[in-house]
């Protein structure tokens, strides 16, 4: 018997021990409550006591810390909407001050959601949508960044930096924004469309112009040709005349049979036919 009261007093003395200690790691801050109330901060890493069932310890992380927000919307100065998704890296400074205020992790997230909107909102609001997207984005991070570390402070956190990870518009005005380019490109295209069709109309205008004065200047080449061709002609035709009568009416009689008299062909006329002359002497 004395010896089972020996082994549970042991038992209860190792738990008490046990209970009685806790290590605070290099990553960790530690508050040690006694009945619910701040009794003790513990920044360095370590082996410590406290006093079983009247005091707890509760840990916060020493590292640095992010806090990915939802996309937020937002109104330029030039009243463009802009839907920013930004994140935040903050530090747990003041572990009492973060423990009577945002309780945990994730009300620090929540309260930091709603200085870092605030913050954009303001800044964002004194800037053009140009310049946000081309030129004082920088700028405007390290001032949000500013003014959301001096009022975190209050909740025992530390803003280390706020970045803008992307910038979109709003999915209605981005359609809108999308269908008034698709617009504009058409109409440009339209325009090239027909200023190409103007030009090719002249082109084809001046083109058939060309065509008819060259077709003219070739008709008119080919009747002076034809027209010196015939002189010629009538010309060793006379002179053929004029040395030969009857040989020249012979050749031009066979001429014109030739031309006339084809296998396909049928005339009708008398045989005194003076065209019939040269046949009817060959009888």
């Amino acid at each position: 018997m004395k010896q089972n009261v020996f082994i549970l007093g042991g038992v209860a003395v190792i738990f008490i021990l046990s209970s009685s200690m806790f290590t605070v790691h290099m990553t960790q801050n530690a508050v040690v409550l006694e009945l619910q109330k701040p009794k003790e901060i513990i920044t360095e890493p370590g082996l410590y006591f406290k006093i079983p069932f009247f005091q707890k310890v509760r840990y916060f992380s020493s590292q640095l810390l992010d806090n990915d927000s939802n996309p937020a919307e937002v109104i330029t100065k030039d009243k463009k909407n802009l839907l920013i998704d930004n994140f935040t890296m903050f530090k747990i400074a003041d572990p009492l001050k973060f423990l009577e205020t945002v309780r945990g992790e994730r009300g620090a997230r929540a309260r930091l959601d709603d200085i870092i909107y605030s913050e954009l909102r303001v800044e964002i609001g004194t800037h053009d949508l140009r310049d946000i997207v081309t030129e004082t984005r920088d700028t405007i991070m390290a001032k949000v960044t500013k003014e959301a570390n001096i009022k975190a402070a209050e909740y025992g956190i530390e803003v280390v930096e706020v970045r803008i990870k992307r910038t979109d518009l709003p999915p209605e005005i981005a359609n809108s924004i999308f269908n008034r380019m698709r617009t504009e490109r058409e109409r440009i295209a339209m325009e090239y469309r027909s200023e190409g069709k103007e030009e090719a109309t002249k082109i084809r205008a001046e083109t058939d112009k060309e065509k008819t004065i060259l077709v003219a200047e070739a008709y008119k080449e080919e009747q002076i040709v034809r027209g010196e061709g015939d002189a010629v002609a009538t010309k060793i035709y006379a002179e053929a005349f004029n040395k030969d009568h009857e040989f020249y009416t012979f050749m031009r009689s066979m001429e014109a049979y030739k031309n006339s008299l084809k296998t396909d062909t049928t005339l009708f006329m008398s045989e005194d036919s003076d065209f019939l002359e040269f046949l009817n002497k060959s009888k």
